[in-house]
Protein backbone atom coordinates (compact mmCIF):
# COMPACT_ATOMS: atom_id res chain seq x y z
CA UNK A 1 0.00 0.00 0.00
CA UNK A 2 1.46 3.37 -0.99
CA UNK A 3 1.57 6.19 1.46
CA UNK A 4 -0.40 9.23 0.26
CA UNK A 5 1.17 12.66 0.38
CA UNK A 6 -0.81 15.30 2.23
CA UNK A 7 -1.88 18.28 0.14
CA UNK A 8 0.21 21.33 0.94
CA UNK A 9 -1.11 24.46 -0.74
CA UNK A 10 0.71 27.61 -1.68
CA UNK A 11 -1.52 30.48 -2.75
CA UNK A 12 0.33 33.14 -4.75
CA UNK A 13 -1.17 36.44 -5.76
CA UNK A 14 -0.75 40.17 -5.78
CA UNK A 15 -2.60 42.05 -3.08
CA UNK A 16 -5.95 43.65 -3.87
CA UNK A 17 -8.23 41.90 -6.35
CA UNK A 18 -5.93 38.95 -7.00
CA UNK A 19 -5.75 38.20 -3.29
CA UNK A 20 -9.52 38.68 -2.96
CA UNK A 21 -10.09 35.99 -5.59
CA UNK A 22 -7.77 33.57 -3.77
CA UNK A 23 -9.54 34.31 -0.49
CA UNK A 24 -12.85 33.50 -2.23
CA UNK A 25 -11.52 29.96 -2.68
CA UNK A 26 -11.70 29.49 1.11
CA UNK A 27 -13.69 26.22 0.91
CA UNK A 28 -10.71 24.73 -0.95
CA UNK A 29 -7.93 25.93 1.37
CA UNK A 30 -9.49 26.39 4.81
CA UNK A 31 -8.80 22.86 6.09
CA UNK A 32 -5.45 22.37 4.39
CA UNK A 33 -1.86 23.09 5.27
CA UNK A 34 -1.20 26.32 3.39
CA UNK A 35 1.11 29.22 2.89
CA UNK A 36 0.62 32.49 1.05
CA UNK A 37 2.81 34.68 -1.14
CA UNK A 38 1.72 38.26 -1.72
CA UNK A 39 2.77 41.88 -1.41
CA UNK A 40 3.36 43.46 1.98
CA UNK A 41 0.48 45.93 1.81
CA UNK A 42 -1.90 47.02 4.59
CA UNK A 43 -4.85 45.07 3.09
CA UNK A 44 -2.84 41.87 2.70
CA UNK A 45 -1.36 42.13 6.20
CA UNK A 46 -4.86 42.56 7.63
CA UNK A 47 -6.56 39.86 5.53
CA UNK A 48 -3.84 37.27 6.15
CA UNK A 49 -3.32 37.86 9.85
CA UNK A 50 -2.49 34.55 11.50
CA UNK A 51 -1.57 32.88 8.19
CA UNK A 52 1.90 31.75 7.08
CA UNK A 53 2.85 34.46 4.59
CA UNK A 54 5.91 35.16 2.47
CA UNK A 55 6.12 38.74 1.27
CA UNK A 56 7.21 39.12 -2.34
CA UNK A 57 8.68 42.14 -4.09
CA UNK A 58 6.65 44.69 -6.01
CA UNK A 59 6.04 46.25 -8.42
CA UNK A 60 6.26 43.24 -10.72
CA UNK A 61 5.16 44.83 -13.98
CA UNK A 62 8.19 44.94 -16.25
CA UNK A 63 10.56 45.26 -13.30
CA UNK A 64 13.55 43.01 -13.97
CA UNK A 65 15.09 43.57 -10.54
CA UNK A 66 11.96 42.40 -8.74
CA UNK A 67 11.58 39.47 -11.13
CA UNK A 68 15.05 38.34 -10.10
CA UNK A 69 14.32 38.91 -6.40
CA UNK A 70 11.00 37.04 -6.67
CA UNK A 71 12.71 34.17 -8.51
CA UNK A 72 15.21 33.80 -5.66
CA UNK A 73 12.33 34.07 -3.16
CA UNK A 74 10.38 31.43 -5.11
CA UNK A 75 13.30 28.99 -5.12
CA UNK A 76 13.92 29.40 -1.38
CA UNK A 77 10.25 29.38 -0.39
CA UNK A 78 9.31 26.42 -2.58
CA UNK A 79 12.26 24.43 -1.28
CA UNK A 80 11.27 25.22 2.32
CA UNK A 81 7.51 24.71 2.00
CA UNK A 82 7.46 21.90 -0.60
CA UNK A 83 3.87 22.60 -1.71
CA UNK A 84 2.12 19.88 -3.64
CA UNK A 85 -0.26 22.41 -5.20
CA UNK A 86 0.33 26.05 -6.15
CA UNK A 87 -2.72 28.18 -6.91
CA UNK A 88 -2.58 31.68 -8.37
CA UNK A 89 -4.84 34.28 -9.90
CA UNK A 90 -1.81 36.40 -10.84
CA UNK A 91 -0.14 38.67 -11.24
CA UNK A 92 3.57 38.80 -12.00
CA UNK A 93 4.86 37.24 -8.78
CA UNK A 94 3.16 34.00 -9.81
CA UNK A 95 5.46 33.45 -12.78
CA UNK A 96 8.62 32.24 -10.98
CA UNK A 97 6.56 30.25 -8.48
CA UNK A 98 4.81 28.34 -11.29
CA UNK A 99 7.94 27.62 -13.32
CA UNK A 100 10.09 26.54 -10.36
CA UNK A 101 7.16 24.80 -8.71
CA UNK A 102 6.62 22.61 -11.77
CA UNK A 103 10.30 21.68 -11.84
CA UNK A 104 9.93 20.60 -8.21
CA UNK A 105 6.87 18.50 -9.06
CA UNK A 106 4.03 20.69 -7.79
CA UNK A 107 0.64 20.80 -9.46
CA UNK A 108 0.04 24.36 -10.66
CA UNK A 109 -3.44 25.84 -10.95
CA UNK A 110 -3.96 29.20 -12.64
CA UNK A 111 -7.24 31.07 -12.17
CA UNK A 112 -7.70 33.76 -14.83
CA UNK A 113 -9.01 36.96 -13.32
CA UNK A 114 -12.67 37.85 -13.54
CA UNK A 115 -12.29 41.07 -15.52
CA UNK A 116 -10.44 39.84 -18.64
CA UNK A 117 -12.87 38.71 -21.33
CA UNK A 118 -11.16 39.55 -24.62
CA UNK A 119 -7.43 39.01 -24.05
CA UNK A 120 -5.34 36.85 -21.76
CA UNK A 121 -3.44 38.51 -18.96
CA UNK A 122 0.34 38.68 -19.25
CA UNK A 123 0.56 36.29 -16.32
CA UNK A 124 -1.82 33.91 -18.07
CA UNK A 125 0.36 33.91 -21.16
CA UNK A 126 3.52 33.31 -19.11
CA UNK A 127 2.24 30.51 -16.85
CA UNK A 128 0.03 28.59 -19.30
CA UNK A 129 2.93 26.44 -20.56
CA UNK A 130 3.50 25.07 -17.04
CA UNK A 131 -0.03 25.25 -15.64
CA UNK A 132 -1.39 21.82 -14.75
CA UNK A 133 -4.89 23.27 -14.73
CA UNK A 134 -6.40 26.53 -15.95
CA UNK A 135 -9.64 27.76 -14.44
CA UNK A 136 -11.73 30.54 -15.94
CA UNK A 137 -14.63 32.50 -14.54
CA UNK A 138 -16.60 33.31 -17.72
CA UNK A 139 -17.57 31.19 -20.75
CA UNK A 140 -15.98 33.83 -23.01
CA UNK A 141 -12.58 33.06 -21.47
CA UNK A 142 -12.72 29.48 -22.75
CA UNK A 143 -11.90 30.78 -26.25
CA UNK A 144 -8.60 32.17 -24.89
CA UNK A 145 -7.78 29.04 -22.90
CA UNK A 146 -8.98 25.97 -24.85
CA UNK A 147 -7.93 23.49 -22.12
CA UNK A 148 -9.48 25.52 -19.30
CA UNK A 149 -12.33 24.54 -17.03
CA UNK A 150 -15.15 26.98 -16.32
CA UNK A 151 -15.68 27.51 -12.58
CA UNK A 152 -17.86 30.63 -12.63
CA UNK A 153 -17.27 33.98 -10.91
CA UNK A 154 -15.42 33.90 -7.60
CA UNK A 155 -16.48 37.38 -6.54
Amino acid sequence: MSKSVACRLMLVGSSGGHLAQLLALEPVWVRRDRSWVTFDTPDAVSLLEGERVYWCYHPTNRNLGNLIRNTVLAARTLWRERPTVIVSSGAGAAVPFFWIGRVLGATTIFVEVIDRLETRTLTGRLVTPVASHILVQWPEQLAMYPRARLIGPLL
